[in-house]
């Protein structure tokens, strides 16, 4: 394998996206390897935002229908263009809420507890939020959290075994709801197969996305799934608080959502203010309220992005990326006791990297100092995302470099080894 900083710069030299890293504030004298938590802005995203904000000072009441965007359609179509992230029909998408909030509609539309089945399962490794929202849906059906909520093990604390979770789909299992990528191994799912079992058993199977949208291509109308939800702060570089997104099979269109609201209903007959919900045919139905019109700006700079590069190759380049970076691993930090708990193998990986270590927390305030900025995960990890759209495979040699002298010169002992307020 070759490690060294003259390969590095010949990767960077042949990439065909390189030229895109032009396009984001990357941040001076810094490594920015935490795109996997809030991806970083690009001058389209910015341009975007003020040509929203002149639309309100511009056309006032009347953006609603006669801005170069207008507002009222905004969800609408930049949902449309999540399609080819996502592998679904325009009509399946609409940008709306936050990641929890849909997963809230999502649940509330989707869990139909009868009979036997009256189980939700998920799994002990998903972000805390998803399980607080499903106990929370179980509560709000008068169900015990602790009997219905099935969580499946991990066996390793890191990763989850396809067989385990299809072993799970008892026939008391109504619902599933499971990440796409797990937020700290980096592990990808796999969501065919998986999604077959669950068709195959009659069980309505919804996905997070949270950690492969914008990173790894999917296939949702195609395999099956039933819905999934995402936010857009993260590898889609949405900006803080931008507005997430869902998708909803098809064949679930046409019906009222469990959650309605004024924005759930078909457009054409939203003013008509009947009392009586007239839903929209498409996953439009699945809004709530008013589009937080301001908070969807950046995504239609983002996504012009994502249409450009293409994320067959977005996908191609993270995983050469990180493959240089476990490469770098265990050529230079093997003597530090760092272990790699992401999966190997590129089926199995998403977009970072998720090292172990007993000072994580120290390791990663150091790393701060020295202009590198990780992402640290309770209780020992430490998390790299290279991304493909503005990351360089030089930035991966020299953050690996940082890391070693930290190590050698002790640097870490300097700083208390636990988290800040935020992590």
């Amino acid at each position: 394998m070759n490690v060294s900083r003259e390969f590095a710069i010949s990767l960077d030299n042949q990439d065909p996206l390189k030229h895109f890293r032009e396009e984001f504030y990357v941040p001076d004298n810094q490594i920015y390897f935490d795109g996997n938590s809030l991806g970083l802005l690009s001058k389209r995203s910015e341009k975007a935002v003020h040509t929203l904000l002149e639309s309100w000072k511009k056309y006032a009441i009347d953006g609603w229908t006669s801005a170069e965007y207008p507002w009222f359609y905004l969800s609408e179509e930049i949902g449309r263009q999540f399609a080819p992230l996502v592998g679904a029909k325009p009509n399946e998408l609409i940008n709306t809420g936050s990641t929890t909030t849909n997963l809230h509609q999502l649940v509330a539309s989707f869990y139909k507890p009868q009979g036997k089945r009256t189980k939700i399962l998920a799994d002990e490794l998903n972000f805390p939020s998803d399980i607080y929202a499903l106990r929370s849906q179980l509560q709000l059906k008068g169900l015990s959290p602790d009997e219905h909520l099935i969580q499946v093990k991990s066996s390793d604390g890191h990763t989850l075994k396809t067989e385990d979770i299809i072993n799970a789909m008892t026939d008391e299992i109504a619902l599933i709801v499971l990440p796409s990528v797990l937020y700290r191994s980096g592990q990808l799912l796999e969501l065919d197969t998986i999604t077959k079992a669950a068709n195959e058993r009659g069980i309505v199977i919804g996905f997070d996305l949270c950690h492969s949208i914008g990173s790894i291509p999917h296939e949702l109308s195609h395999w099956g799934v039933d819905f999934a939800f995402w936010c857009t702060y993260k590898h889609l570089n949405g900006g803080p608080g931008s507005v997430a997104g869902l998708y909803v099979n098809e064949k679930h269109l046409g019906r009222e959502p469990g959650l309605a609201g004024w924005f759930s209903s078909h457009k054409a007959k939203q003013f008509d203010l009947e009392n009586i919900l007239p839903p929209a045919l498409t996953a439009g139905a699945y809004q709530i309220g008013t589009p937080h019109v301001l908070s969807l700006a950046p995504l239609i700079g983002s996504l012009e992005i994502f249409s450009e590069a293409g994320i067959h190759a977005i996908r191609e380049k993270s995983l050469r990326m990180t493959d240089f970076l476990i490469d770098l691993i265990e050529v230079e930090l093997e003597d530090f006791q760092f272990q790699i708990a992401s999966p190997i193998a590129h089926h199995a990986r998403g977009g970072h990297l998720y090292l172990t270590h007993e000072y994580a927390a120290s390791i990663c305030k150091a790393l701060k100092t020295e202009g590198v900025i990780p992402d640290f995960r309770s209780p020992n990890g430490i998390r790299l995302a290279p991304v493909a759209l503005y990351n360089t495979y030089e930035e991966i040699y020299r953050a690996v470099h940082i890391i070693k002298r930290i190590m050698i010169e002790e640097h870490y002992k300097k700083f208390q080894n636990k988290r800040g307020v935020i992590a």
